[in-house]
């Protein structure tokens, strides 16, 4: 199997069942195309997570690629062709990682295979590395962010990273991302006294403070909004009584609701902001939170103007800078260096019958080909 090409790899790849935390061989599969480019690749196992670092040349500036192997399920239904076949159909590739992202790992594979000087040799100037964890559609837990320690330790961290997820709405090259929102995850627990229906004055009703705690959190926006970032959002996701009468009043009610939040706010902020609304309606109550991270951008200009530069030489379309969606491993990376998103058009990721063309996938290779020699060309300049 070639390595120039990208449509082999991500067959190759999508026929590893992946799906998380299982690696199925899919780090087998991505570890043997970089060796036989040169890269040096370490396996790095974290839990029962499977995880891969690879650097090729030892110079500086060095540009990582980033992504995961992990997969979500297939689903019972819906495919008209198998999830893990890796078929190709009238130019289309199908399954389960097409687009999100096994197809992008593949086109890195490829434009480090057009960009690199010669089999087994370094690039001219600089180092390209990958980061490529198992645990991107999990908890990320013992992914992406326990790679960064470790190459925190061995002084592995980059200039700059791609991640490859699949941000472009309809066209490649519409869309780079240098943000995300954060999100926050709040489980409540009202507790109040259990009683009869006819007789409340006996009972305190958990679920009417309840019901007041959530009305409040609800009544007014969050903000409206910053310079790069959408207003944030609150939506209650749940409400349970666990009641299976009619006549009595419950002795507790829980709700649990998700905040994505711009970068006007922190995780700890947020959380203390909670706390606070539910003390002024509720005189006992748990509230567990978990931030599964916080928001974050990286500034336009630098690196992230080179990257927008060899998208539209590469593609003819001026990408735009974006924030928006759900959250990813960029998040973590954030926080030791500068970081951006760009890979295929993501109209159907996590479908049924995810597919991605065959042109498509190779014009993303040719666009991260066209990265790695700017990026290079500018650090030289």
């Amino acid at each position: 199997m070639g390595t120039s090409d990208p449509v082999p790899l991500a067959q190759a790849l999508i026929r590893c069942p992946s799906v998380t935390p299982e690696d199925a061989g899919a780090q087998d599969v991505l570890a043997d195309a970089l060796q036989r480019l040169g890269f040096a690749v370490s396996r790095l196992r974290f839990g029962a997570v499977e995880n891969l670092f690879a650097r090729i040349g030892r110079d500086g500036p060095n540009f990582c690629f980033a992504g995961h192997t992990d997969v979500v399920p297939p689903g019972a239904t819906g495919w008209t062709a198998g999830p893990f076949e890796g078929a190709v159909r009238e130019g289309v590739l199908y399954g389960r990682g097409a687009c999100d992202m096994k197809g992008a790992i593949a086109a890195f594979v490829a434009a480090c295979a057009g960009h690199l000087p010669g089999h087994g040799r370094g690039p001219e100037s600089g180092s390209i590395s990958l980061l490529i964890t198992g645990d991107e559609e999990g908890q990320a837990t013992d992914g992406t962010v326990r790679v960064l320690d470790w190459m925190a330790a061995h002084r592995e961290i980059p200039d700059f990273c791609l991640v490859g997820e699949p941000t472009n709405p309809t066209r490649l090259g519409e869309v780079v991302k240098i943000g995300r929102r954060g999100s926050l995850n709040a489980a409540i627990t009202v507790h109040g006294r259990q009683g009869h229906s006819a007789y409340p004055d006996r009972a305190d009703n958990p679920v009417h403070r309840l019901v007041r705690v959530l009305s409040a959190l609800i009544a007014a926006p969050l903000d409206a909004g910053t310079e790069w970032f959408e207003p944030s959002t609150l939506q209650v996701t749940g409400i349970d009584v666990g009641n299976t009468a009619t006549n009595v009043i419950p002795a507790t009610a829980r709700a649990q609701l998700n905040i994505r939040f711009n970068d006007g706010h922190s995780g700890a902020a947020l959380a203390a902001w909670l706390r606070a609304v539910l003390g002024q309606h509720a005189e006992r109550f748990d509230l567990d939170i978990a931030i599964s991270g916080e928001a974050f951008r990286t500034e336009p200009g630098g690196h992230v103007e080179t990257l927008c530069r060899a998208i539209e030489a590469a593609s003819g379309v001026a990408p735009r800078l974006d924030t928006g969606g759900g959250t990813s491993d960029a998040r973590f990376i954030a926080g030791f260096c500068p970081v951006a998103e760009f890979g295929l058009v993501g109209a159907t990721m996590h479908h049924a019958d995810e597919r991605v063309p065959v042109t498509e996938l190779r014009e993303l290779a040719g666009i991260y080909r066209r990265v790695l020699a700017d990026f290079f060309a500018a650090a030289r300049r």
